[in-house]
């Protein structure tokens, strides 16, 4: 059985993620280095978007389940850090202080407004906090890239980051506009997720793992195209932060191109 990250532990590894994302501003030789994953953007320009992102989405839980769009107030419109680095950083812990602050009073069942609409991650606060950890946790990575010290995702993160990206920005009924098929990935880790396109939309499903025993009765079509790596790689690439060729694929290597290239419509 595969375990979920439970809600007090997404806030938990929230603020882990963040402290570890100063820790890396913080050994910045300056804070206009460029980002390599983040081309467009400086390493202060990383922090705005981190901290006032953040901002943002604690309006928007504390908005409640009738907001109808992701808030931006009067005092976070465009929020901006200050230039200081130390407290820059602090500025950025209270920002994360904020969005979990408005999650523990929420709570994971409460509805929030979100941009994934048709996905198969609902619309609730704890659905929030889940991508939320993978946002911060990505932009944790981009920052120690830039100081020359990447570190992996906790594998506890990047197994759930794996399912949540299927679930909330792959998902969706719009039809799939190619030959039905498959997407297996496999994390080294010993989970396993299938994404199935076709005129139906994209939806995912868990599936065994390699080398394990499927349930009785249980069968399954081959997949298209099988990508396998540690569950960091795979989040990783899955967010554009490293190439295909950082995994092992098996299979129609053209598909992935083709999910790529796809936008669905709204």
């Amino acid at each position: 059985m595969q375990k979920i990250i439970e809600f007090p532990d997404l806030l938990r590894l929230i603020d882990e993620r963040s402290t570890a994302f100063r820790a890396a501003i913080a050994a910045a030789p300056g804070l206009d280095v460029q980002v390599p994953t983040c081309p467009e953007w400086t390493l202060f320009d990383l922090v705005q978007h981190l901290g006032g992102g953040r901002r943002s989405w604690a309006d928007t839980i504390a908005a409640g389940p009738d907001a109808a769009g992701r808030v931006r107030s009067a005092s976070h419109a465009a929020p901006v850090g200050p230039q200081e680095r130390e407290a820059l950083l602090a500025w950025l812990a209270a920002s994360t202080q904020q969005l979990v602050d408005a999650l523990w009073e929420a709570g994971p069942e409460r509805g929030c407004w979100t941009w994934w609409g048709g996905s198969q991650s609902p619309p609730t606060c704890g659905a929030v906090a889940r991508h939320q950890l993978q946002e911060i946790s990505v932009h944790t990575y981009d920052a120690q890239l830039t100081v020359g010290a990447p570190q992996p995702l906790p594998a506890e993160v990047a197994l759930d980051g794996a399912e949540d990206f299927l679930s909330t920005c792959c998902a969706t009924p719009s039809a799939w506009p190619h030959e039905p098929t498959a997407f297996d990935f496999h994390a080294a880790e010993g989970r396993s997720w299938r994404l199935t396109v076709d005129g139906d939309g994209a939806r995912y499903t868990r599936i065994p793992a390699p080398g394990s025993t499927p349930a009785a009765g249980e069968t399954l079509e081959p997949a298209g195209a099988c990508v396998h790596g540690t569950a960091s790689e795979l989040v990783l690439f899955m967010y554009d932060r490293i190439p295909l060729d950082s995994l092992r694929v098996e299979g129609d290597r053209g598909l992935i191109d083709l999910l790529r290239a796809w936008e669905p419509a709204e």
